[in-house]
């Protein structure tokens, strides 16, 4: 049934404008099959891409975040960056740290506004295991993690940490590198199962709720310095607004990726009212805070 929270547009969209990636993440939600299957290179030409930041700024959005697979492998992130800024929205990128470089760090700092780091563990056979690592291989060792701090701090850019809970991290602790980090946000997330994305290893990795809290209590001073915002499966459900790398709107509230039709063609009202977003859902995982 439709509700007036239903008809309230999330201020919030997540480009994953990239399906390539240089990582191997065995729990992976988004390696974007299907979009592979609609453009060979897993991504929408640099023209259109841009095209699309357009389109998605003038409906609305106050803020975008720049996800993938891993961004900053594409060629063209920061002029997407710099397109986003120009017309009034929050930028943000989610990466996984191996490209972010003095170089990269440099050339969007007047455009991008927050970092957000993907760290799952600092132990390098978690990682392996999990295929956090470059080629599922090679990992960033802790010391790097650190370096990757330092350096984003170093230019003043907005921090904020993600962090996948599964089956092989649930019982360790993160509270060195948050406390070292003092990221503004640190979003602990339970690692979601999407059928006909991460069926091949998910049973590898899929962790109950108390497991779950496990991890919540043993970080919970970061969770009353309002640090830590915690997302279970049924929190993280129905309340992203994600665009897909072919350029549809897309949602997994149904234990599955279900996509509109090509925003580009069909326009970002029509297309976005197809997903039918739960506004409620995003206030509820304190989705709104003060990021501008």
């Amino acid at each position: 049934m439709e509700t007036k929270e239903r008809n309230i547009i999330i201020p919030s969209v997540n480009y994953h404008l990239w399906e390539p990636c240089n990582m191997r993440c065995k729990f992976c939600f988004a390696p974007f099959y299907d979009a592979k299957k609609l453009l060979p290179k897993g991504h929408l030409p640099k023209e259109q891409s841009l095209q699309l930041v357009r389109e998605l700024a003038a409906f609305g959005f106050e803020k975008i975040t720049f996800a993938g697979g891993e961004p900053t492998l594409c060629p063209w992130i920061s002029e997407l960056i710099t397109e986003a800024k120009n017309y009034g929205m929050t930028t943000m990128i989610v990466t996984n740290g191996s490209m972010i470089n003095e170089a990269f760090l440099t050339q969007n700092k007047e455009s991008l506004d927050w970092i957000i780091i993907s760290i799952d563990s600092l132990a390098d056979e978690t990682n392996l295991q999990s295929g956090r690592a470059v080629t599922g291989k090679k990992m960033l060792t802790r010391k790097e993690h650190f370096k990757l701090i330092d350096r984003i701090r170093k230019y003043k850019y907005r921090l904020k940490i993600n962090t996948v809970i599964h089956q092989l991290n649930y019982k360790e602790s993160m509270s060195e590198v948050t406390a070292y980090a003092k990221p503004e946000r640190w979003k602990v997330f339970q690692v979601l199962p999407v059928k006909g994305e991460n069926d091949k290893h998910i049973d590898d990795f899929v962790i109950s709720d108390e497991m779950f809290s496990t991890f919540i209590s043993n970080h919970r001073q970061f969770q009353e310095e309002n640090i830590l915002i915690r997302e279970n499966n049924s929190e993280m459900k129905d309340s992203y607004v994600m665009v897909d790398p072919a350029g549809r709107f897309y949602n997994n509230k149904n234990g599955m990726q279900e996509y509109s039709q090509s925003i580009l063609n069909n326009g970002v009202e029509m297309t976005y009212r197809e997903m039918n977003y739960n506004y409620q859902n995003f206030i509820n995982r304190k989705g709104v805070y003060n990021w501008k």
